[in-house]
């Protein structure tokens, strides 16, 4: 039974390679004959999965879509969910996972209703991944996969929205792209009654269908909207800016800044631009510093000001609680 099994899973693997087998070529990588090939096929067809079959002499097998889920025990929007998580995964930088997520989220499509598929393709065409080591924040799939119809479909959007301060609002819009982070997914879409560009967060949105109608797709704001949305979170939403030049490779600070915390572009070998905001300078200071790495102030020049003031407040500090320094014994270990 086990050894059934298990050739059963290796047919099913080879038949999700999207291509069309003859019998003959099916039993010499089974190891069986072409009898227990067609008895396997059967098996297959018995717990669901679609397999076409051609006869005559060219004619071979092939796993087709059929009109439902074959028996993963997944419902539809667990399947979505299922796609969703592999399709983050696959733009992810860490070695090999990217390349296995693509082939299991390729196995996974062509055996989805046509429903689904329609649903996952619209996620995979209208998504820009922006991704880091953080952790996800929590959006429900199917106001994902809405958002991502209505980019695809060129549909209008209403929603209410929740700003970061708490305020609500109500918002209708032509959607663009989603962009992902591992840490947050953004909506990129103009702004009718603003008349302008706006990003908004998935996880504060609440669609208020019904929605559209159609429009006419504008030119986005940018040609990389991952480095726009990157921008727009980290810099352009807070009243202080600055630009710091951090003494490391650029690939050694972006293991280390999310793109949500500031922008990075290569400054030659050994060094690299931080480009940044945050709601004032002192909590600029902290910002900066907080990288971890030896930097240099390029602007503002008032920044240079409340780090020497901070400097000079925690060389303070250490001095009253230094014993040594207030001639206090230190006790011995």
């Amino acid at each position: 039974m086990l050894e059934t099994s298990a050739r059963l899973l290796r047919l099913l693997s080879l038949l999700q390679a999207h291509r069309e087998w003859s019998g003959a070529d099916l039993a010499d990588r089974l190891g069986v004959t072409p009898r227990t090939v067609r008895r396997d096929v059967d098996r297959l067809r018995e717990l669901g999965y679609p397999v076409n079959a051609s006869p005559g002499t060219g004619g071979g097998y092939q796993l087709g879509a059929g009109a439902e889920l074959p028996p993963l025990l997944l419902d539809d929007d667990e399947a979505v969910a299922v796609a969703v998580g592999l399709r983050t995964a696959a733009g992810q930088g860490i070695e090999g996972i990217g390349e296995t997520s693509v082939r299991a989220l390729t196995k996974l499509e062509q055996v989805l209703p046509s429903r689904l598929r329609r649903r996952v393709g619209a996620l995979n065409a209208f998504t820009v991944p922006m991704l880091h080591n953080t952790l996800p924040s929590a959006v429900d799939p199917a106001v994902l996969t809405e958002l991502a119809a209505l980019c695809r479909d060129a549909e209008r959007l209403r929603f209410a929205y929740e700003s970061h301060d708490g305020a609500a609002t109500r918002r209708t819009v032509e959607p663009h792209r989603l962009v992902c982070t591992e840490r947050r997914w953004y909506l990129v879409a103009w702004d009718l009654d603003r008349e302008d560009w706006r990003t908004f967060r998935v996880d504060r949105i609440t669609p208020r269908p019904p929605h559209g109608p159609r429009f006419t797709p504008r030119p986005p704001p940018a040609e990389g909207l991952a480095a726009y949305v990157s921008k727009g979170v980290s810099t352009r939403a807070y009243a202080t800016h600055a630009v710091v030049r951090l003494l490391v490779p650029l690939r050694e600070a972006a293991e280390r800044i999310s793109p949500s915390a500031g922008t990075l572009e290569a400054d030659g070998p050994t060094s690299c631009l931080l480009r940044t905001g945050a709601p004032n300078l002192d909590v600029m200071v902290v910002h900066v510093v907080m990288t971890g790495f030896e930097f240099e102030v390029l602007e503002p020049a008032g920044l240079t000001g409340r780090i020497r003031a901070a400097r000079d407040r925690l060389s303070r500090a250490l001095d009253r609680s230094d014993p040594v320094a207030h001639g206090d014994s230190v006790p011995e270990r």
